[in-house]
C-alpha cells in the first residue's frame, strides 16, 4: 500500500541521506497508522498507531534502518488484518513467540544438540572417518534411547541405560562413547539448554557406578608383522599394481599413519632437504610432524613426482584425482595375505595370534625394530612415530624433534626393508628415459619396467638418484650389454655379490 513518505524523505528525517542532514526528531506519519517515529537521540523506529475495543495502542515494528520503509509498510497490513477480525496484533505476535520458544524447547532434545555439538566441531576433525566413527558411535548407541529425551532431562540412569550393555562387551568403544555424551550435554550446557553437573562425567561420577575400561579387558592392539617378515612382505607388495600398493610402500618406509600418507601433498615435500613436513592439522596429535626420508622413500617419490608439480596436488591420488580411502589399502594388504587360500589356511601375512596384518600395524613393526635393532634410543623412536611425551614436565623441556638423529634410523629402515631383493619401478618409457638421462636401465628395460641394484654403476650406493655421472652411466652401459637377461624370479633376487640394499619402487600413478 502506497503511502506519503519516500524512500528518500525517511533518509532525510532521519539524518542516513547523502548529506547527512540534521535528523528531525518527532512522529512522521505515513499513513493509515503508521509512523516514522525519529527520536531525539537520533534513533528512529516504525510504529503503528491503532485503536481495538476502545483502547489505542501503538504497536513498534522494529527499527529504522534495520527495517526499511517498505517492510514496515508489509508488516502494519498484516497487522491491520487481524484488528479487522477482532484480534489485537500485539497479543497475536506474543502468542506467537510463546508458540515459538515452545517448539524450541521440544526441539533441544539430546539429538538435537547432538547435531549442534558436531556442527560446532566441523573443522576440527582429524579426518572424515573420524567425524564419521564420531556420528555413527553416538547414533548406534545413544540414540535410540536419549535421542527423543529432552537434553535437559537427561540423567545419570539415562546415561547408565546407554552404557551397561555394552561396558564389558566393547570397553574401548563404549569408553569413547561415554566421552563422546559427555561433549554433547557440555555442548548443551554452554547453549542454555541445560544446567547442573554432567551426567557423564567420569571422575567422582560414573567412576564410582562403572568398573574401570583398562580392567575389564585388555585393549585389542592392531595386528602387526613381525619385523623380520618386512622384507620378504616388500617384494610380495612390488608385484601388486595400483596407486594403493605405492602409497603403501612410501607408509611403511616412513612409519607414517596411513591417513597422513593419503592426504599428503607436494607441498609438503622438500626433496632437496629430504624431508616431508606434516601440518599440524593433519597430525593425529595436532602438532607439526617432520619426516626424514631415506633413499628408498626418495625413491618413490621421484618415480610418481609429475613433471609440473602442483604444491596443493596429493602425491598418492585415486583415479578420480581424490584421496585414496583407507579401506583401498586395509583390501590390499587384506588380499595380500588371503587371496586364493581356503577358511582352513593361516594368512600369509599375519601377526603372532594368526590375525590378518593390516596398514596400521606396520608402524608398531617399526618400533618393535628399533628395539630389537638400533642404538638411537627410545626419545628418536617415539619421535619417529610421532608419538608425544606424556609426561608433562619432560615435554616442557624436550623441544627437538631429534630430526637429524633420525635421519639415520630411517636410512637404515629403508634398507633393511628392501633387502630382500631389488624392487620395481613401473615407469612409462619417456619416464625411464628421464630417470636415466637416456643411458641403458641397471638391469632391463620391459614392458616399462626399471630394475635398480643399488651399487651397481650409475647409482651411488642406495641413492634415489638413478642418473649418476656420463662416466658411470657408460659403465651401466656397458655392464648392461655384458650382463644377460634375467628371468622374472632371478631379476626378484640379489646378484651375488651385490649389495644387498635395494629401492622399493612399486607400480606408479601413471601406469596404474
Amino acid at each position: 500500500m502506497a503511502g506519503k513518505l519516500t524512500v528518500e524523505e525517511v533518509k532525510g528525517l532521519t539524518g542516513i541521506g547523502r548529506r547527512k542532514p540534521e535528523p528531525k526528531p518527532g512522529r512522521h506519519t505515513d499513513g493509515n497508522g503508521l509512523h516514522l517515529h525519529v527520536r531525539p537521540d537520533s534513533r528512529a523506529g516504525w510504529v503503528l498507531r491503532y485503536r481495538l475495543h476502545g483502547r489505542q495502542r501503538d504497536m513498534s515494528l522494529g527499527g529504522y534502518p534495520d527495517v526499511s520503509l517498505a517492510e514496515a509498510r508489509d508488516a502494519a497490513e498484516i497487522a491491520r488484518q487481524h484488528i479487522k477480525s477482532g484480534r489485537d496484533p500485539i497479543r497475536e505476535r506474543q502468542r506467537a513467540a510463546q508458540q515459538a520458544a515452545e517448539a524450541a524447547s521440544r526441539d533441544r532434545t539430546f539429538r538435537a544438540a547432538m547435531a549442534s555439538a558436531i556442527g560446532a566441531r566441523e573443522g576440527a576433525w582429524k579426518n572424515e572417518k573420524h567425524r564419521w566413527q564420531w556420528r555413527a558411535t553416538v547414533e548406534k548407541h545413544a540414540l535410540p534411547i536419549l535421542g527423543d529425551l529432552p537434553v535437559a532431562e537427561v540423567s545419570v540412569e539415562d546415561v547408565l541405560r546407554v552404557l551397561r550393555p555394552i561396558w564389558a562387551k566393547i570397553p574401548e568403544t563404549a569408553s569413547r562413547l561415554r566421552g563422546r555424551i559427555e561433549t554433547i550435554l557440555d555442548h548443551a550446557r554452554a547453549l542454555n539448554w541445560r544446567v547442573g553437573e554432567n551426567p557423564a562425567r567420569w571422575r567422582g561420577n560414573l567412576a564410582e557406578l562403572l568398573p574401570n575400561p583398562s580392567k575389564i579387558a585388555r585393549v585389542q592392539r592392531q595386528p602387526a608383522l613381525p619385523w623380520n617378515q618386512v622384507p620378504t612382505f616388500m617384494v610380495a607388495l612390488r608385484e601388486r599394481h595400483g596407486r594403493a600398493a605405492t602409497a603403501l610402500t612410501f607408509a611403511i618406509l616412513t612409519a607414517a599413519r596411513t591417513g597422513e600418507v593419503r592426504g599428503m601433498t607436494w607441498g609438503e615435500v622438500d626433496l632437496e632437504e629430504r624431508v616431508w613436513t606434516v601440518p599440524a592439522e593433519r597430525m593425529k596429535a595436532g602438532e607439526m610432524h617432520r619426516v626424514p626420508l631415506s633413499d628408498a622413500a626418495l625413491a618413490v617419490l621421484r618415480a610418481v613426482r609429475p613433471e609440473k608439480v602442483q604444491r596443493d596436488r596429493l602425491v598418492f591420488p585415486n583415479s578420480r584425482g581424490g584421496a585414496l580411502s583407507d579401506m583401498a589399502l586395509t583390501m590390499l594388504v587384506r588380499g595380500m595375505a588371503t587371496d586364493g587360500l581356503s577358511e582352513h589356511e593361516l594368512p600369509r601375512w599375519r601377526d603372532a595370534t594368526a590375525r590378518v596384518v593390516v596398514p596400521h600395524g606396520f608402524r608398531s613393526t617399526f618400533r618393535d625394530w628399533c628395539s630389537d635393532t638400533r642404538h638411537e634410543g627410545r626419545e628418536a623412536y617415539e619421535r619417529a612415530l610421532a608419538h608425544l611425551i606424556r609426561d608433562e614436565s619432560e615435554a616442557a623441556y624436550a623441544r627437538s624433534d631429534l630430526l637429524e638423529r633420525r635421519r639415520g634410523l630411517m636410512q637404515a629402515w629403508g634398507e633393511f626393508c628392501c633387502s630382500a631383493g631389488a624392487l620395481v619401478i613401473q615407469l612409462d618409457r619417456q619416464r625411464v628415459k628421464r630417470a636415466t638421462n637416456g643411458s641403458p636401465p641397471l638391469l632391463r628395460d620391459r614392458a616399462g619396467e626399471l630394475r635398480i641394484i643399488p651399487g651397481t654403476p650409475g647409482t651411488p650406493g642406495t641413492s634415489a638418484d638413478v642418473r649418476g655421472s656420463a662416466r658411470s652411466r657408460r659403465a651401466a652401459g656397458r655392464e648392461h650389454r655384458e650382463r644377460p637377461a634375467l628371468s622374472d624370479d632371478q631379476a626378484g633376487a640379489t646378484p651375488t655379490g651385490q649389495n644387498s640394499t635395494t629401492m622399493p619402487i612399486p607400480e606408479t600413478a601413471e601406469t596404474a
